[in-house]
Formats: structure tokens, C-alpha cells, sequence
């Protein structure tokens, strides 16, 4: 399977903002964006003039790389998210939170996304009792997860236990540290999904 093997930090320098792709690393002073801000490349690259259509792209590829979605597979989400009843922007931001792997980062089990999705590769979950290892599975309002019983004593759960107590869950999940343990409630409405992207200059990249 196709993934994204680069240096992660690249990615916010080229986006000009903080995507928190490496965890607690980005909020200490080892974070390379707050270190040099230029945009990759061998002396650096000239800010320049951006047009639409370059906005429109720029947004597109922050929200795919928030989420570590690859290009065809955001494509197809875009495509879902269209043919569903409803905003298509929210569509999409909405099937992106939905995400197994997204779920397990929001939960607290995970402090970024990328070891969310290994762990989830590493079948350390269950959902509704079943053992899955598959990051891109959409969640349903209702859904139950848990960390596997005979997983629970490996130490990146041991810390998670205590990372739960200090983090705020977002209001469409629950979460119960001591039992390692988490439920979709509903799914998240605009308000409660990422105010800082804007789905709207995604729905215009697709529709020119």
C-alpha cells in the first residue's frame, strides 16, 4: 500500500501553517517549523503573488495532508461526499473525522495521527468486538471501540491512560481512560469538526 515516507515537517513548511504531524514534538522547540518557516527547497522559495486557483490547491492539499489521505483516495472521498445528501464540503470533512484512524488521534490513544494509524495497522483495537486493522474504516454513530484486552499493559497505553485525563474529547465522541475504551456518539457536526480548513475552496478546486 502506498504511503507518504518523507520528512513530515517538509509538509508544514510547505504549507506555511503548523499541520501537528509529529504529536507533542510540534508544541516543543524541536518543532522545525517554528525553527525556519521557509518553504522547502535548496535556498528557500520566494513567497509569491497566490492566484485562486493556487489557494484553492494549497487548501486541498493541507486537509489531504492533515489527514495523511493520499491524492486518489481523497478524490474518491470528494466524489462520496458530492453524491451524498447534504453540504459537500461538510460531507467531506465529516467522512475525514469518521475515519478509524482519525477517531483513534481524537480519542486520545494516539498523540498524532500517523501513530494512530500504526497502531490501528498493528490490530491493537476492536470495534463492536471485532478485531480491525483497517485506518480508512468509516465509523458509524454507535460504534464501540476498545483496546485489545491483552494490549492494554503495553506502555503506549499505559501513558495514553494518563494523556486522556488532560485532553479534551470532542463533543460527537466519549471516552472512558480507565477502561481504554471510546464511543462515536454522533456524528460531528461543523462546528465541532476543525475550524481552521476551509472545505470550501476544496469544493472549488473539483468543481472548475
Amino acid at each position: 500500500m502506498a504511503r507518504y515516507t518523507d520528512p513530515v515537517c517538509r509538509l508544514c513548511r510547505r504549507e506555511g501553517a503548523k499541520l501537528f504531524l509529529k504529536g507533542t514534538r510540534c508544541y516543543s522547540k524541536k518543532c522545525a517549523f517554528e525553527r525556519r518557516q521557509a518553504p522547502p527547497g535548496q535556498h528557500g522559495v520566494r513567497r509569491r503573488k497566490v492566484g485562486d486557483y493556487g489557494l484553492q490547491l494549497r487548501e486541498k492539499q493541507k486537509i489531504r495532508r492533515v489527514y495523511s489521505v493520499l491524492e486518489r483516495q481523497f478524490q474518491g472521498y470528494f466524489e462520496t461526499a458530492s453524491s451524498t445528501p447534504g453540504v459537500t464540503g461538510e460531507n467531506l470533512l465529516r467522512m475525514l473525522e469518521l475515519r478509524f484512524d482519525n477517531v483513534i488521534y481524537r480519542l486520545g490513544f494516539a498523540v498524532s495521527r500517523a501513530e494512530a494509524r500504526q497502531m490501528v495497522g498493528h490490530a491493537h483495537f476492536v470495534v463492536n468486538g471485532r478485531v480491525t486493522n483497517i485506518p480508512s474504516l468509516q465509523l458509524r454513530p454507535g460504534d464501540k471501540i476498545e483496546v485489545r484486552e491483552t494490549h492494554r499493559s503495553r506502555e503506549p497505553f499505559k501513558e495514553a491512560v494518563e494523556a486522556i485525563k488532560s485532553r479534551q474529547v470532542p463533543e460527537w465522541l466519549s471516552v472512558d481512560g480507565a477502561k481504554l475504551a471510546g464511543s462515536v456518539l454522533t456524528a460531528p457536526r461543523r462546528d465541532q469538526m476543525p475550524l481552521d480548513l476551509n472545505e470550501q475552496l476544496v469544493v472549488e478546486y473539483y468543481s472548475r
